[in-house]
């Protein structure tokens, strides 16, 4: 089923206010900084937080509504199961056991509800390990058993939290293609730290900061065209703001042009705000000034797993090595067929 939603949820010092809408079988995610509220809108959709505001539709029906002024709807059963980092496994029951509880608390017979576990455990990748106890599987393991018994409820909407935050990077992999075999054709809203999970698992994002969806749209063209640097930082780009200029853009003495059609059509309105984008791996370190050159004073130099990326007060590049410490100049270039402009709102 689609799910359709607009959550309002307060609390001191804070507020969510999010619209948020998922067609039937769609995937979305959900990304943002730590504190923005993704918890939250999760908890709310599931049923955990109740409204202050908006309503929550799950296939064309009202499952939660506050209307003005503020009579709150008896929230209805909306057929949503929420996965999130803690697989939250009965202790004292069988892997089985626990994939075949929900069906069987809902009145399966239980010999169809644990054939229809040990299908579960095999579709996720546990064949035969239906008898182990949760203490006998590894963390992976146990997630699987958590998204297993998630999918026995035949769940109209699939929430997952960062479910696979807490697993090394060779199991997340494992997971993420299992999920996005496994949730073919069910609504999902997955919230993400990783982009990684967002590009694999979703066709659409929305990103949430201070509480409020800041950008949204399919995924790689979000992260394609950063609208704040959240964004810019989980895409691993840099966004450098600045204003459009002679057909370019520019910024504390630096002067790009870009060789993409629609970023010379918003260079072209003179004084508007504008932010360059560009990969660290695009610039490079040259001798001396030029066109696409402007000159940087080092911040920091952090280590990577390919050499050094070098924190300006202008943006980072990437270099194989070299010692630059914090207040050395240097002049940066990069070649406008690697430059994109986007607009800066507001």
């Amino acid at each position: 089923m689609s799910v359709r939603a607009h959550v309002v949820v307060e609390r001191p010092g804070f507020r969510v206010d999010v619209t948020l809408d998922a067609a039937e079988g769609e995937t979305v995610a959900v990304m943002g900084p730590s504190g923005a509220g993704k918890s939250t809108l999760l908890e709310a959709l599931a049923g955990l937080v109740p409204l202050q505001g908006g309503e929550i539709v799950v296939g064309g029906r009202v499952v939660e509504r506050v209307a003005a002024p503020r009579v709150r709807t008896a929230p209805m059963h909306r057929g949503v199961v929420l996965l999130g980092q803690d697989p939250r496994l009965f202790p004292h029951l069988t892997a089985r056991e626990n994939v075949a509880f929900g069906p069987r608390a809902a009145g399966t017979p239980a010999g169809v509800a644990r054939a229809d576990a040990d299908a579960l455990l095999e579709r996720v990748g546990l064949a035969g390990m239906g008898e182990r106890m949760p203490r006998e599987l590894s963390g992976g393991q146990q997630q699987r058993v958590a998204i297993a018994r998630a999918l026995s409820a035949s769940p109209s909407v699939v929430l997952l939290d960062e479910p696979l935050v807490a697993l090394d990077p060779v199991t997340a992999s494992s997971i993420r293609g299992m999920l996005r075999d496994q949730l073919v054709g069910t609504t999902t809203v997955a919230v993400t730290h990783d982009a990684t999970d967002a590009v694999a698992l979703a066709e659409r994002l929305f990103v949430v900061e201070a509480g409020v969806v800041a950008q949204s749209g399919a995924v790689r063209e979000v992260l394609r065209r950063p609208a704040s640097a959240f964004v810019a930082s989980i895409a691993d780009v840099n966004r450098l703001p600045g204003v459009a200029a002679q057909g370019g853009w520019t910024a504390g003495g630096a002067v790009l042009t870009s060789a993409d059609a629609a970023s010379q059509a918003l260079a072209a309105a003179s004084g508007a705000p504008l932010a360059a984008v560009f990969r660290p791996g695009d610039a490079r370190v040259v001798a001396r000034p030029g066109a696409n050159v402007w000159r940087v004073e080092v911040v920091r130099a952090e280590p990577t797993l390919s050499g050094v990326r070098v924190q300006t007060t202008l943006g980072a590049v990437d270099i194989a090595d070299g010692a630059f410490g914090p207040g050395a100049e240097l002049w940066l270039h990069v070649d406008p067929s690697r430059v994109r402009f986007v607009p800066i709102d507001g």
